[in-house]
């Protein structure tokens, strides 16, 4: 009985725990991010405003324009797609932040599969 409510309380405890999120800090800016697929890891530079995100991964600059739908939940639409897959729409969302970084995790718009990295900031706008 007393191992069963020690751990009801920690339960309880930990439940409510949720990681603080300070995405206003990330609306703006310049930075570079990391995402690992199947085991390699991809890096890119990007500077973001408010209606405009412009990306540089491997040599290639893409634009997109920039719509948040809350304060951690930002969709991005390529600007002059080149491809099919470019004009898929990119739902991304900030789960933590840090004073320096923040990890999300992002997807197609409407696909259940999603990818995870982390992205640094560089300087702020």
């Amino acid at each position: 009985m007393k191992k069963t409510l020690l751990f009801a309380i920690g339960v309880s405890l930990f439940g409510c725990y949720s990681a603080e999120r300070n995405c206003n800090d990330y609306r703006l800016g310049s930075f570079y991010s990391e995402v690992v697929i199947d085991g390699q890891t991809y890096k890119s530079t990007f500077t973001r405003t408010d209606k405009i995100q412009v990306e540089t991964y491997n040599g290639k600059v893409d634009s997109s324009q920039v719509r948040w739908i809350n304060d951690c939940e930002v969709v991005f639409k390529t600007i002059h797609p080149k491809s099919m897959a470019e004009e898929k729409d990119v739902h991304l969302k900030i789960l933590t932040t840090t004073d320096s970084s923040y990890t999300f995790e992002y997807s197609y718009v409407g696909e259940a599969k999603k990818q995870k990295g982390t992205a640094y900031k560089v300087n702020a706008n």
